[in-house]
């Protein structure tokens, strides 16, 4: 009976077991699908193996003689990275590399697999994630070094491998196959690593490694070309290795493919254009170097013919010119190269019989062009070293310049350029005589300089036709004109006079120069075009020509004032608009070359003075004194300075009236005290000294500590005379006085009374100066001396005190006088309250007489009573009938006659007169309005 109930019971939940399972729902599981298995992923799978095995079994001592295992491991290497290596892997790939390197000499079964790896390397490294190339960016760039540690190996084959596949690397062109999971580093990436590494470095230092091995070393150079080509800082580690001097000194190594001399000037030109034009200049600045250029360029010259060898020509020739400008030390002149580049620059137009230059020609091609505008851009800068002036004296260069300073018309010479050529070296030509004929001066007048320009001037301004081409640089605005031309003549004008050379100048003169110049101003003055900046530019070189011409002649002041044309000139100049002088067209280089024109051509001679006094020109430069910067008022004041010693400018200078009607020594004082303020001299708010002790020193002049200086030098206050505008102020003053200034103000006055007394404390700062310089040197002056500075030291204080004092008085009688003038303004105010109350006084009495009748007859009693009192008491003779005036009873305080004058309401209150009364409505149409201002 048990048994069969454990039986039933072990049924039962064993039933209970499996109706719960049955109720219970079936687990879901996912089926993962990768990319792989649907075979999505496109290209290959890559299967990556220990590259750090490899390395163990290659430096490993006990492995080092199993050279087919190690041939076997690189295999094997090299089949599973054809396609590229992991950045991550870069330190075992090139372990692996320098230890096939390294072990090359011993067996060269490590050749084959050196350079197939290396070719690998050559291709865009993988990467696996996007954050590989920030994390593995310092390993690509020490790897990318390690490369160019490389060239150590002596096989030809590895060195032509390891300048490929930076060249391959550097450009990122490489087609690699698609591997699965992985992506090729970016263009930027690749470039990125090879700049930043020192690979450049070491190439350059490795040439002289190669340096019989003609092969890779063009290689070598063609690599550092293209790294050089754009990147400034490939440029700036191939310097730091003085690859300028390395691969100058090898360029006319023996080549027998000509690519030598291209790849060492292109990298030359690369380093110039992407690096430091004064590191390179100093590396090419010593004689070696200087040698092989010269070579380099005779042979270029000599024996090449084609448009490729003429290029390396100019190129060698820019680079030289970039040599001599660096350095006034290069050593050209000892080379000889000096004399053969002045005769290659003069050889057109000055006939030789060289040998060097027998079978030289120069044709019309776009290089030969270049070729010459380059040799006379060459011979400018030769002339900045005197020692060469003599040769380019000796080739007659001035000569062969002024070949092209002719009319344009007619072109004729030994080469025919076209015409457009023609002018381009013209303007070069007369570019560079600006520069070399204030040198060469004896040459330009030998080669009557100042003749053949006044004939091209004179055909400038003729009316010839003429279209300018307007090429290059030089001939800006001179397209379809001869503006280029005359600016350029004008500019070589003005070099010449510029020198000072009197025969230069009296042969100008003798040949009309100067009228010649005031008629093409006047043409200019009169003529309604609007100007620019070259239209500018021409006219203030030709006043600062009048002004070079005229400045220490009488009588050339008297051409230039004669018939009123230079007057005319310069007043028309003096009246332009201040708004003119920022324009940026260079006004304000014309309103300073109109100033030193008065002064040079005006100033001096007596009769050209009054008629420039005629002009009002006094009231025109004063104008401008008021409307100018300030960097103006320093030329301008001493213009005036010099012009107030004919007599006649006095009058002129204290008649003149400005804006707000100031006057002239009203203006005066405004820029002493703003010259003042910009020297930090320390005065008070209302402008009087506020140290008595240092009256005239600025801020810079304190600052400085006092020196013993030597006779010759001026000291610091003789100096401040000189670079600031008071002493010119003062001056001015005392030719126009200090009394009867009118339009003067209290502070003008407390202004003036330093102006008055500035030159004797400048003297007193002197004396102090020089009392201080003996304390210094502990110099001790005898008893006579002694007293003597002791006394000046006095008068310097007293007349600072005296000024101060001065000062004082005219505030205190200023302040009185504001307080004078304050209660006489109270005063009036008072008194105009008064008769505003006694008007409303009157006016309320009026009211109560009119309307209260008591009140009346009371105002008519107290008249009539104050009539009677002021009568004469008359004793009049018995029998006498005396009649009364006054009619009794009048209800009025008014003196009666027969017309009546009825005080009504005031307008004000009733707002105007009452007019159009309307009888049927008893009201008024219109109003009139009278507004009481």
């Amino acid at each position: 009976m048990a048994t069969v109930t454990s039986t039933a019971r072990s049924l039962r939940n064993a039933g209970v077991v499996q109706l719960q399972n049955e109720l219970q729902p079936y687990p879901v599981i996912d089926t993962v699908v990768t990319d792989e298995v649907v075979g999505s992923l496109k290209g290959h799978k890559f299967e990556p193996i220990s590259l750090a095995k490899v390395e163990k079994l290659l430096t490993d001592p006990h492995s080092a003689c199993l050279y087919d295992r190690h041939l076997h491991a690189l295999n094997k290497v090299i089949k599973h990275y054809k396609n590229a290596f992991l950045l991550k892997d870069l330190v075992q790939v090139f372990k692996i590399l320098n230890t096939c390197a390294d072990r090359i000499d011993e067996n060269e079964v490590y050749l084959e697999p050196l350079l197939d790896i290396l070719k690998i390397v050559g291709k865009p490294f993988f990467k696996e994630k996007s954050s590989d190339e920030t994390s593995y960016e310092q390993i690509a760039i020490q790897s990318i070094s390690q490369l160019g540690y490389l060239m150590r190996c002596n096989e030809e084959a590895v060195q032509l491998q390891i300048c490929a596949t930076i060249l391959s690397i550097y450009a990122n062109t490489s087609p690699g196959n698609e591997v699965q999971k992985l992506c090729p580093c970016s263009y930027q990436f690749s470039r990125m690593i090879v700049e930043n590494s020192d690979v450049s470095e070491t190439l350059v230092k490795s040439l002289a490694l190669i340096d019989g091995n003609l092969t890779v070393k063009l290689e070598v150079l063609h690599v550092l070309q293209e790294l050089s080509k754009y990147s400034e800082l490939t440029c700036a580690q191939m310097l730091a290795a003085n690859a300028g001097s390395r691969v100058c000194q090898k360029m006319l190594d023996p080549d027998t493919t000509g690519l030598l001399l291209f790849r060492s000037t292109e990298i030359l030109w690369n380093l110039l254009e992407n690096g430091v034009h004064e590191e390179l200049s100093r590396q090419l600045n010593d004689i070696t170097c200087v040698s092989v250029l010269r070579d380099a360029f005779m042979q270029t010259l000599t024996t090449g013919f084609s448009t490729y060898d003429r290029q390396i020509r100019n190129d060698l020739l820019v680079l030289m010119t970039l040599v001599l400008a660096a350095s006034s030390k290069s050593p050209f002149l000892e080379t000889g190269l000096i004399k053969q580049l002045s005769l290659l620059a003069t050889f057109q137009e000055i006939k030789t019989h060289n040998p060097f230059l027998k079978h030289f020609r120069i044709q019309t091609n776009p290089e030969d062009f270049e070729f010459k505008k380059l040799l006379i851009n060459l011979v400018v800068v030769v002339s900045k070293q005197p020692i060469n002036l003599h040769i380019l004296s000796e080739n007659r260069l001035l000569l062969a310049l002024f070949h092209y300073v002719k009319s344009n018309t007619t072109n004729t010479g030994p080469q025919q350029w076209s015409p457009a050529q023609f002018e381009e070296i013209q303007l070069h030509a007369m570019s560079a005589l600006c520069t070399l004929s204030p040198i060469l001066i004896q040459d330009y007048m030998s080669c009557q300089g100042n003749t053949r320009l006044l004939l091209l001037l004179e055909w400038c301004v003729s009316s010839d036709d003429y279209a300018g081409h307007g090429n290059s640089f030089h001939g800006s605005g001179g397209r379809g004109n001869k503006r280029a031309q005359m600016r350029y003549c004008i500019r070589i004008i003005r070099a010449v006079v510029s020198t000072k050379d009197e025969a230069v100048l009296q042969d100008l003169v003798d040949q009309g120069t100067i009228n010649q110049i005031m008629g093409i101003l006047v043409s200019a003055a009169n003529s309604s075009d609007v100007d620019d900046a070259i239209d500018i530019e021409m006219q203030s070189d030709m006043l600062i020509i009048l002004s070079s011409l005229c400045e220490m002649d009488i009588h050339r002041k008297e051409l230039f004032g004669s018939e009123g044309h230079g007057i005319d000139i310069v007043t028309h100049y003096l009246k332009m608009n201040p708004v003119k002088f920022t324009s940026g067209l260079g006004h304000h280089r014309l309103i300073l070359a109109t100033v030193d024109a008065v002064w040079c051509c005006v100033v001096g001679c007596y009769l050209t003075e009054d008629a420039f006094l005629a002009k009002e020109g006094v009231f025109l430069l004063l104008d401008l004194l008021e409307n100018s910067p300030k960097s103006m008022h320093n030329l301008i004041l001493g213009c005036l300075l010099d012009l107030c010693e004919n007599s006649k400018t006095v009058p002129h200078i204290r008649v003149w009236r400005g804006k707000n009607d100031q006057s002239a020594a009203h203006l005066l004082c405004d820029i002493w005290r703003k010259e003042e303020h910009d020297l930090g001299v320390r005065r008070t708010d209302d402008g009087s000294l506020a140290n008595t002790e240092k009256p005239l020193m600025g801020e810079l002049q304190e600052s400085q500590e006092l020196q013993s200086m030597p006779a010759s030098s001026p000291s610091q206050a003789i100096v401040d005379v000189v670079e600031n505008m008071r002493a010119k102020i003062h001056a001015l003053f005392c030719k126009i006085g200090y009394t009867e200034l009118s339009g003067m103000s209290t502070e003008d006055y407390v202004t003036l009374t330093i102006i008055e007394q500035y030159l004797n404390l400048k003297m007193g700062e002197v004396w102090l100066e020089m009392m201080g310089e003996l304390e210094i040197e502990q110099i001790r002056p005898v008893s006579p001396d002694q007293e003597a500075l002791e006394t000046m030291t006095r008068a310097i204080t007293e007349d600072s005190k005296s000024v101060f004092l001065i000062q004082h008085d005219l505030l205190k009688a200023q302040n009185d006088q504001d307080l004078t003038d304050e209660k006489e303004f109270y005063a009036e105010i008072r008194e105009n309250y008064k008769q505003k109350e006694k008007a409303i006084n009157d006016w309320t009495e009026y009211v109560t007489r009119t309307s209260n009748h008591n009140v009346l007859k009371a105002a008519r009693e107290k008249q009539e009573q104050s009539v009677e009192a002021s009568r004469i008491n008359v004793k009049h003779k018995p029998g006498t009938v005396l009649h009364k005036y006054e009619q009794p009873a009048l209800n009025t305080t008014a003196y009666s006659g027969r017309n009546v004058l009825i005080e009504s309401t005031p307008l004000h209150l009733t707002g105007g007169k009452l007019k159009d009364y309307d009888a049927k409505t008893g009201t008024v149409k219109f109003k009139e309005t009278i507004i009481y201002e």
